[in-house]
């Protein structure tokens, strides 16, 4: 008895309490380019955190050296919509996240007055870069493509 109890701490202890989704973490954004022009990459963290069976997350920037969360949003990752929010707790649009395949995911972004953006999120295959796409057109209606790199921390 007591050697297979000894055994069953040992393997709780010793797994993950269940695995985590390859997103979750805390992602610095280290270059992005929109239509083929490079932007500056501003320091923008992405922090992703499993909540209740859906990942939360949160875009910010550092203001006086305090972390400013500037978006936020939920998700389930099985194309449900879930509600884009700024900073001040106000609704910007909507977003619907799916796993397309392993660590690749399809993102659909939508607001009133903004284009829809519809792209992916691609994990590396050593889990430390998160490559993110996306297509939308620009007030003018011109298609615009953007490409953000962000590395794990």
């Amino acid at each position: 008895m007591k050697a297979s109890l000894a055994g069953l701490v040992f393997l709780l202890a010793g797994a993950p309490a269940w695995a985590a989704d390859p997103l979750v973490g805390l992602w610095r954004l280290v270059s992005q380019e929109v239509s083929g022009q490079k932007i500056d990459a501003d320091q923008l963290t992405l922090r992703i955190l499993e909540s209740g069976g859906s990942l939360d997350f949160a875009y910010s920037l550092p203001v006086n050296g305090i972390q400013f969360v500037s978006m936020r949003f939920s998700t389930k990752l099985d194309g449900s919509e879930g509600d884009v929010r700024n900073a001040n707790g106000a609704k910007l649009g909507t977003v619907k996240v799916s796993r397309s395949g392993g660590a690749e995911y399809k993102v659909v972004l939508q607001g009133e007055n903004r284009p829809t953006a519809n792209g992916t999120m691609k994990i590396s295959a050593d889990g430390k870069t998160l490559t993110c796409e996306s297509d939308s057109k620009s007030p003018q209606q011109e298609n615009r493509h953007t490409v953000q790199v962000f590395s794990r921390q």
